[in-house]
């Protein structure tokens, strides 16, 4: 199958037309991010945010564009958008005076009111989970509760990392169409 169609057919929801183009441009999109990270478990996770985001938004790619370039300003975006958290998140500065400085480090700890808050939200998260065919919930569970590797999980599943890397793709939108329609 070229390119120009299995973009074609992926705009029409063919799951192997998505499983090609991840495969053809999964080298490009996280040689692009390891270069600019240099850090592989960031790199990978922004490569498959890259990936979800673009299979979820195919219908607006303009053909006029090579597919490539498309990916990687997706890619590049995502990845401006987390330095610009990071950035908000880490820490004010507050000066007074020039010789007198103070950094005030925001405070990550939760409350007590927060933390029942953070419970209750995963138990609701473990709830729409178990709404998933059992396949999807053994990727999630391994990926984001058990922290494998991509590489650990082909292993556990006996499956190539391209399809758990799919897998792993399908099984997050399904669960957020799941969150979404409560």
């Amino acid at each position: 199958m070229e390119i120009k169609e299995a973009i074609n057919k992926a705009k029409k929801n063919d799951q192997r037309a998505f499983n090609l183009l991840l495969n053809a441009f999964w080298d490009d999109v996280y040689g692009f991010q390891i270069k600019r990270i240099e850090n592989e478990n960031d790199a990978e996770d922004i490569t498959i945010q890259t990936f979800s985001k673009a299979f979820d938004k195919i219908d607006t790619y303009n053909d006029e564009y090579k597919f490539k370039t498309w990916l990687i300003t997706i890619s590049k975006n995502i990845h401006i958008d987390l330095i610009r958290k990071e950035k908000n998140s880490i820490s004010k500065t507050i000066s007074k005076d020039s010789e007198d400085k103070l950094h005030q480090v925001l405070d990550d700890s939760l409350s007590p009111e927060d933390k029942l808050i953070t419970e209750q939200n995963l138990a609701k998260l473990l709830r729409d989970i178990k709404k998933l065919k059992p396949h999807y919930q053994e990727v999630i569970n391994l990926r984001y509760f058990q922290e494998f590797s991509y590489k650990e999980i082909s292993k556990e599943l006996n499956e190539s990392i391209s399809n758990v890397k799919v897998k792993l793709l399908r099984a997050k939108k399904l669960l957020a169409d799941i969150i979404q329609r409560k």
